[in-house]
């Protein structure tokens, strides 16, 4: 995520706030790919888990359409060396898959690197209960909530099914991304976002920010309008409505709310539980720049964002000495912390 994201961008050139920025975003933007090449050799870091789940397709036509959404998943998790596992695709019977995701996710709930879930198939819902089909018995909305109770990971799942929203409003909690592709457990037709987010994971016209890299916030936005465009050109009534939850509320926000990165309306509550700031800090396949940021680095940027983010929404509560006074101490501490970085590295390459 990028400061200028968080920050604005108009007045740069006589705000304080624009100067402050601009020296963050220079000490990122200038100083990460000198030692991009060192990481690799100096630093070890936690494996990101990436788990892609096809469902029972029901039909040969969907089976087909399944493994075309897959096949981009996978190929970002080789390319980033995600530790990828595929449940669902394999000729066995024993165990079932639903009893193999259990057990994954149990083997894997720890750990500070993230564990990106992909659930590509059919839903359903009977207005009690969401359900994720798989060959054999089903997986329903509780049941994964029970699975990833004892989770203490980032973790992200993405229900490309059917009647999917109660799975983002069961699952969202703190240090969790959400997807459902649907708004309502009522959108029960087939919804073809989950063809549109795939293909945009691995696609540059998907870096709305130009940071080289693929969010899964942008992702969702470019997918959920392609989602759009797709109905309004074939002059169909949409029936998918695509959320994301990334602030743990289970309410989700939809890419309407949103033109660009800029929130362009507020959510029904106020734009303080708009999502999309933690999203914005997932990406499976990183940049030469991000690859370089060692993971405690990471995640302490991270957290830097997030409060100027929220910080952003309060401004209106702040005189402008107080906004500027907080937003300063939180560029500073960035920009600190990305200084420092090169002697961190020489300091782990010489150790090894």
């Amino acid at each position: 995520m990028s400061v200028t994201r968080l920050c604005g961008t108009r007045g740069m050139e006589t705000r304080p706030e624009g100067r402050a920025n601009v020296f963050a975003e220079s000490m990122r933007v200038v100083l990460m790919p000198t030692f991009a090449l060192l990481i690799a050799a100096c630093l070890a870091a936690d494996p990101v888990d990436v788990v892609v789940v096809i469902g029972a397709p029901g039909a040969e036509e969907y089976g087909e359409k399944f493994a075309e959404w897959a096949a981009p998943w996978e190929g970002a998790a080789t390319k980033s060396q995600a530790r990828l596992t595929v449940i669902g695709r394999d000729e066995a019977q024993e165990p079932a898959d639903r009893e193999r995701l259990q057990a994954f996710l149990s083997d894997h709930s720890t750990g500070d690197a993230e564990l990106w879930l992909i659930l590509i198939g059919h839903g359903t819902f009977d207005r009690r209960e969401a359900k994720f089909n798989l060959r054999g018995p089903d997986v329903s909305a509780n049941d994964l909530k029970a699975w990833l109770a004892p989770m203490k990971r980032p973790v992200a799942v993405i229900d490309l099914s059917a009647a999917s929203a109660p799975f983002l409003q069961t699952l969202a909690g703190p240090d969790r991304v959400i997807i459902s592709a649907t708004k309502s457990g009522g959108e029960q037709n087939f919804p073809y976002f989950g063809g549109y987010l795939s293909a945009a994971i691995v696609d540059p016209a998907a870096d709305l920010d130009k940071d080289e890299q693929v969010s899964l916030w942008e992702a969702y936005l470019f997918a959920s309008r392609r989602t759009e465009e797709s109905y309004k050109t074939q002059g169909r009534l949409q029936t998918e409505h695509a959320l994301l939850d990334d602030n743990g509320d289970g309410q989700g926000t939809r890419a309407d709310a949103f033109q660009g990165l800029d929130a362009v309306q507020a959510s029904a509550d106020s734009k303080q539980s708009l999502d999309g700031d933690r999203a914005h800090q997932w990406h499976l396949v990183l940049s030469a720049a991000e690859a370089a940021l060692p993971p405690d680095v990471r995640r302490q940027r991270d957290q830097l964002e997030l409060q100027i983010a929220a910080l952003k929404r309060q401004k209106a509560e702040l005189t402008d000495t107080q906004y500027y006074a907080r937003l300063e101490a939180l560029l500073v501490q960035l920009a600190t912390l990305l200084k420092d970085v090169p002697a961190k590295l020489e300091r782990a390459h010489r150790n090894n």
